[in-house]
């Protein structure tokens, strides 16, 4: 039993914007929400800058209780948040909190990279290694549980269905669309909440800053730093929120006369192994190019059928070969492949949630027909340069655009990819 499955609702907690129109506006605009942090630059990182979305606070305390919060972190309300603005974009009843009704049609994946390591430094370390664990409080656990993110929706939302976490360090967020459109399919769910979260928090980015992959050099540039596919690049911004997109089967979502954004045509997993290049912090090409292939023979979609691309992109030295995977999957040569753009040049790289907010972006494109600017990539790299005609430097109105292929790779050398339909009534 496969049935086809599409998106109805989408909620997003992004650096650059705080829900869909404050995004989706910032995307257009190719405008950045790489920002100074104070934090790292008291803990003497070599990057001072990231990606933090604005204003969360103010808006996560009109729409919880106050017991909700106490016991909700960072990743928590990023992920609530962008949940709830994805279950009423969808046109569904918000549950009451003393309510009996029970969803069994409808579940969760969400997932993290990091999970709550922001909990862990600020408070279970210092008060445990003090001789003050009991200070924790009862709601320690589920704070700094990877599954804490999924585990809270399940309860806001009164979810009967499969709700669980995954956790594939940066294809986290694309590979939990890519299971919940399976569940779907195989006719075990009729809608799945998907996407992923990742706290704002120095105690999060700081091995990456001691593996020296984060940029350096554009302290004093924030909207500059974050640079996929330049020549200049200098590592990659870490970046912070949550993306989640509520996926639904085609009949649901026509019985309840839902609007539907975009169809989620396609999907691939797998592994480079460590083998051919790949290792834990660098993907196997030839891994990426089978994910690619197979998406597309999910989706059923022949290659010179793709209109756009959203790559992974993260402004570090995988750049080039990832252009060239792309490439060599879609059988294109220089001056052929189609709009390639990377929504990190806006946000940063926000590890587990990153696919998750960058399919957000790849639905709005897709639904209204553009391909967002890939900023900070004026001097493109010299191994990228033959294929400089595919890079929008500005908003590029597509409006024909049919198909958009969104990939995320991992350390480990995990790789998800998705293929995003426009949807025709």
């Amino acid at each position: 039993m496969t049935r086809r499955v599409v998106i109805t609702g989408m909620g997003v907690v992004a650096p650059n914007g705080v829900g869909l129109a404050a995004y989706e506006e910032a995307l257009r605009k190719g405008q950045s929400g790489i920002r100074h942090v104070e934090q790292m630059a008291e803990s003497k990182f070599g990057c001072t800058v990231a990606g933090v979305p604005q204003g969360v606070e103010e808006r996560v305390g009109e729409a919880f209780e106050a017991d909700e919060l106490l016991a909700m972190n960072m990743s928590h309300r990023y992920a609530s948040l962008a949940c709830l603005e994805a279950w009423l974009d969808a046109g569904l009843d918000r549950p009451a909190r003393d309510g009996d009704l029970v969803d069994w049609d409808t579940g969760a994946i969400v997932g993290t990279g990091i999970g709550g390591m922001d909990t862990i430094g600020a408070k279970v370390i210092p008060l445990t290694d003090s001789g003050k664990a009991r200070r924790l409080g009862s709601t320690a656990v589920e704070q700094v549980m990877a599954s804490g993110i999924s585990a809270r929706i399940s309860g806001q939302f009164a979810l009967g269905n499969q709700v669980t976490t995954n956790s594939s360090a940066c294809s986290t967020g694309t590979e939990a669309i890519s299971m919940g459109l399976e569940r779907i399919r195989m006719g075990r769910a009729e809608r799945m909440l998907c996407g992923g979260a990742e706290a704002a928090s120095h105690y999060i980015w700081a091995g990456f800053d001691s593996m020296r992959v984060l940029n350096r050099g554009s302290n004093d540039a924030p909207e500059k730093a974050s640079r996929p596919m330049s020549a200049s690049a200098g590592g990659f911004i870490p970046g912070s929120g949550a993306g989640v997109l509520l996926l639904e089967s085609e009949d649901s979502a026509r019985k309840r006369g839902a609007r539907i954004y975009a169809e989620v045509a396609g999907q691939a997993i797998n592994c480079g192994g460590h083998r051919m290049g790949g290792s834990m912090t660098a993907p196997n090409p030839e891994s990426v190019r089978r994910c690619i292939q197979v998406a597309l023979e999910d989706a059923a979609i022949s290659p010179d059928e793709v209109d756009a691309i959203n790559g992974h992109l993260t402004a570090t030295g995988a750049d080039p070969k990832e252009v060239g995977s792309w490439a060599a999957a879609l059988g294109r040569g220089p001056g052929e492949l189609p709009p390639i753009t990377s929504t990190k040049s806006m946000i940063g790289h926000a590890l587990g949630a990153a696919g998750a907010v960058e399919s957000v972006a790849s639905v709005l494109m897709v639904r209204g027909g553009y391909v967002h600017p890939s900023i900070n990539c004026e001097d493109v790299h010299p191994e990228i340069e033959a294929h400089s005609p595919s890079i929008p430097h500005t908003l590029r109105e597509v409006p024909n655009l049919q198909v958009l292929v969104k990939a995320g790779f991992g350390f480990g050398d995990v790789n998800a990819c998705l293929v995003f339909k426009r949807w025709h009534d």
